[in-house]
């Protein structure tokens, strides 16, 4: 397959200890792209070359890995943008999320905004690519997929329905190139003008029936409602019922 693809990976944290490791999504991004180009795939991230966990990406079997080099707080999304152009990019595939800093999942829409390239989201599969179009796999809920045509060049975010990636080896990880790239950088305002503060917890939501079949909804649509520990309100006001829900509701975790 004679298309450029390149894979952009970030620093992931671990779930638990929080430690520092390629990122699940971006290493199933670069998997894919190996499946895609071989030897010829491109890995590229903006970044510290110091960090240590690019070698576990280096680990996968790759012979190089580009860094645009950048300090914390800096905007990936200029250098990104360029280097993408000037390399020729057609396929240039990514995780959703990042695992670390921001994490808002924004940088593949305004990759693609800002490129003018159609994005995929939820890549599972790249079937085909003839004639400048490309025939993937998009991944549904349920496990379902939707067959799409896109024409190249297009960006996609890679689900965890892709091929999951391969172990990092300790050798190739110390044999690849790191290949460092002056860019010019660029202050990220919006991220270094903002207060950050801890997350508040979501609001509980209220039991919801889940049902597989047709049948299982249709059963729980019918079925009488069990009177468990509930209450009967009858001859109120509309103040006292709406105290009286407005109680549950505190009851239940879903206003505070």
């Amino acid at each position: 397959m004679n298309t450029q693809v390149i894979s952009l990976v970030s620093i992931g944290a671990h779930p638990t200890s929080g430690r520092p490791r390629r990122a699940e999504q971006d290493a199933r991004a670069v998997e894919l792209g190996l499946q895609m180009a071989g030897d010829k795939l491109q890995v590229l991230h903006a970044g510290d070359i110091a960090e240590p966990t690019l070698r576990s990406y280096l680990g996968m079997g790759l012979a190089q890995l580009h860094v645009l080099e950048q300090p914390p707080g800096a905007d990936a999304l200029p250098v990104l943008s360029e280097y993408l152009r000037d390399a020729g990019a057609q396929v240039v595939l990514t995780g959703s999320q990042a695992e670390t800093g921001e994490g808002s999942g924004m940088l593949p829409f305004l990759l693609a905004e800002h490129l003018g390239w159609p994005l995929i989201v939820g890549l599972a599969q790249v079937e085909s690519i003839e004639s400048g179009v490309a025939l993937v796999l998009q991944a549904l809920p349920r496990g379902q997929r939707r067959r799409l045509k896109v024409r190249l060049p297009f960006l996609a975010t890679v689900d965890n329905a892709a091929p999951k990636p391969r172990q990092s080896a300790y050798g190739p990880a110390q044999r690849g190139e790191l290949a460092a790239h002056e860019v010019e950088v660029e202050a990220d305002e919006l991220f270094t003008g903002a207060v950050l503060q801890p997350a508040k917890p979501r609001p509980k939501r209220l039991k919801v029936i889940k049902a597989k079949s047709g049948a299982d909804r249709m059963k729980a649509a019918t079925a009488k409602a069990s009177s468990g520990g509930g209450q009967v309100l009858k001859g109120l006001s509309p103040e006292a019922g709406a105290e009286a829900i407005l109680k549950l509701l505190l009851e239940e975790g879903v206003v505070r």
